[in-house]
């Protein structure tokens, strides 16, 4: 069987007055869930003062968990990474609505769906949209998202604010306690408006500090490939690359391949499986594109995922390869500004896209292989749309080293493009 991504479209939402009514509080529906008070925090910790909104995958006792979706969910039991942030100090504010069950990017859920923070006609991104729409507003200090395509760096950039995917694996990010979606590409990670705080975050968890770097003499390569981005991205990008230069560093155009091929069968047939006793049901109670979605998983052979895995050992050598030349290397989050909802399709000097390709074939290849990633928004707007962003992808296991580098880049003066 091949493997597409469905043509269906993924901004579907429920019709029924209970999903959709206005909430005077919660326009943009980034709330799936809030008590009465916060979770609060043991006093004293390094996370004492900041509050933190928690994407509705995680347990929380107490606290009901629906992924965004009308239809029956696993229970993933107590997210140890909740239980970690809340005995360093911070106060759990409530939970954010996501794409459904995080197989998504647009916002697109069984609750209505949830809009831009600014841009009530525009998508926020997903699947961690009331994630980024909870941080953009002010809402909380941080919260906590996930990424498995680029969940967490898809609406950092169309929000304008920043996100850190750390490594696969990485055993301060626990993912013990997640409601997963595919068990090879899930992240946990932090989304806020400043990197600053991710960072307080990190060092927090970790219990070790992240020391400044700066850019003299790092090598980044340029991931920028032809045709897949718009122009203003395009022109966003290479200014960020002449603030590089200026800070020091060696900017050298990179090629490396979609991965999608890979990526897909394996997110599809895990996320199957994770959902395999709602698929049983004569009505689960997903949306038609999720639906659908997990069908298509479900109807993958073991020999056909395996192929995908084959593959998927390839490119991590070929990104290996990459990350051996390059200290960090530098690619757009997303291939144009915020969407409007309901819109399938893009326009991209390549030609017309369905929109998912378009943004997963930029972000998928670092969930996929693992590698540390850091997105921030972009200071260069063309035509007035600043919601667009970088991703900055650092070495596997090198987590330290580029969040600092990120926040040098993320508090230097731009460099205009030329």
């Amino acid at each position: 069987m091949r493997v597409t991504d469905p043509a269906r479209p993924d901004h579907r939402t429920p019709t029924t007055p209970e999903a959709i009514s206005p909430d005077a509080s919660d326009p943009q529906r980034a709330w799936a869930f809030r008590p009465a008070s916060p979770l609060p925090g043991v006093p004293g910790g390094p996370l004492s003062g900041l509050t933190f909104s928690v994407k509705d995958l995680f347990g929380v006792p107490g606290w009901p968990l629906h992924a965004s979706t009308r239809a029956p969910v696993p229970d993933p039991g107590q997210s140890v990474l909740v239980r970690r942030l809340l005995d360093l100090g911070a106060s759990a504010a409530g939970k954010t609505h996501l794409h459904e069950i995080a197989l998504g990017i647009t916002g697109a859920n069984g609750f209505g769906g949830t809009t831009h923070p600014t841009r009530p006609e525009c998508v926020p991104g997903g699947s961690s949209s009331g994630a980024a729409v909870s941080v953009a507003l002010g809402q909380v200090d941080f919260a906590l998202g996930t990424d498995t395509g680029g969940s967490i760096r898809v609406p950092a950039a169309w929000c304008g604010v920043r996100g850190f995917k750390p490594t696969k694996g990485h055993a301060d990010w626990s993912e013990a306690g997640v409601l997963p979606l595919s068990r090879t590409c899930d992240h946990t990670g932090p989304l806020a408006a400043d990197l600053r705080t991710i960072i307080r975050v990190h060092e927090a968890l970790t219990g070790q500090s992240v020391r400044p770097q700066d850019w003299t003499g790092r090598r980044v390569g340029l991931w920028l490939p032809d045709g897949w981005v718009t122009p203003d991205v395009r022109a966003a990008m290479m200014g960020v690359a002449g603030t590089l230069e200026g800070l020091g560093a060696t900017v050298t155009p990179v090629d490396f391949p979609e991965v999608l091929d890979a990526y897909s069968p394996i997110v599809l047939s895990e996320a199957a499986t994770v959902h395999r006793d709602a698929l049983n049901l004569p009505e689960p109670g997903f949306l038609p594109f999720t639906l659908a979605a997990l069908q298509q998983g479900a109807a993958l052979s073991a020999d056909e995922v395996q192929a995908a895995f084959a593959r998927r050992a390839a490119y991590r050598e070929r990104l290996d390869a990459l990350l051996g030349t390059f200290d960090v290397l530098l690619a757009p989050a997303v291939p144009t500004p915020p969407p409007l909802i309901g819109q399938d399709e893009v326009d991209l000097p390549g030609g017309p896209l369905p929109l998912r390709r378009a943004v997963l074939r930029l972000t998928a290849p670092f969930s996929l292989l693992g590698a540390p990633t850091v997105a921030l928004p972009t200071a260069h707007h063309a035509g007035g749309q600043p919601f667009v962003g970088v991703q900055l992808v650092g070495r596997h296991g090198q987590d330290d080293t580029l969040l600092a580098l990120a926040h040098a880049l993320d508090t230097a003066p731009a460099t205009e493009p030329a």
